[in-house]
């Protein structure tokens, strides 16, 4: 659909341009998995959400973060399903079979809602969903070992851009030797974070430009043409 109207041409363009070449790539295999994958897993990632109280649209875009809505990926460190969750997280959120995509979003869901809600109160907002989000990724503990490093630099460790900037800091041992938890590839959730935050982004304007083609094909042909494809906004890193 998204390759026969041009949409994803326009996408891709607008969201990356042609600068990045890897970035326009990934780019046109998401719109293509968003055709061709996501509809076979809307209504779960829509259930999940009601009974986590978060946007599907969210849930869908850390699904395919984690595994490019591939019910049976696999991970070479033993995370599994379209949720890539660990076993301890597995039996902790009480998911049988992680390759059964009702049971990994579900069981996601739940965790990333278990997450954002052990945070301490002090953080709010925004910097709240990108730190439960990183924290999936990385663990909560190396999450907090950022926040003091944050609080170390003389930061804010309520907010997501000061932690974003000390996560990498987990790789250098003049800052992981200050921490609890020590070593992580503290990189890797900064562009965790990032990419769903452009997945999310993405989607939701895909499913509100579907709903104003609906809306216009629904019209009587004397009204007004509606305006379709609003701008994406830009993501920081």
């Amino acid at each position: 659909e998204l390759q026969e109207n041009g949409t994803l041409e326009q996408l891709v363009s607008r969201y990356f341009g042609h600068d990045d070449y890897l970035e326009y790539v990934g780019t046109r295999t998401f719109l293509a998995h968003l055709d061709e994958r996501l509809p076979n897993y809307t209504e779960l990632f829509k259930q999940a959400a009601r009974d986590t109280n978060f946007d599907w649209k969210l849930l869908a875009a850390v699904g395919y973060q984690e595994s490019h809505w591939d019910p049976n990926a696999v991970s070479p460190t033993g995370v599994r399903g379209l949720m890539m969750l660990t076993n301890p997280t597995a039996s902790e959120m009480g998911v049988a079979d992680r390759t059964d995509a009702a049971q990994s979003i579900d069981g996601g869901a739940r965790y990333l809602r278990s997450i954002k809600d052990r945070l301490p109160d002090s953080i709010t907002g925004d910097d709240r969903l990108y730190m439960a989000m990183a924290a999936y990724n990385v663990g909560l503990g190396h999450l907090y070992d950022a926040r003091k490093i944050a609080e170390l630099r003389g930061g804010d460790p309520d907010r997501w851009q000061d932690v974003r900037a000390a996560l990498p800091l987990l790789q250098e041992r003049e800052w992981h030797s200050q921490t609890r938890h020590g070593y992580a590839r503290g990189g890797e959730p900064v562009i965790y974070v990032r990419n769903i935050r452009r997945y999310y982004e993405m989607i939701k304007y895909v499913e509100r430009s579907r709903q104003q083609f609906f809306q216009l094909e629904q019209a009587p042909t004397s009204e007004e043409p509606l305006l379709l494809f609003d701008i994406v906004p830009p993501i920081d890193q």
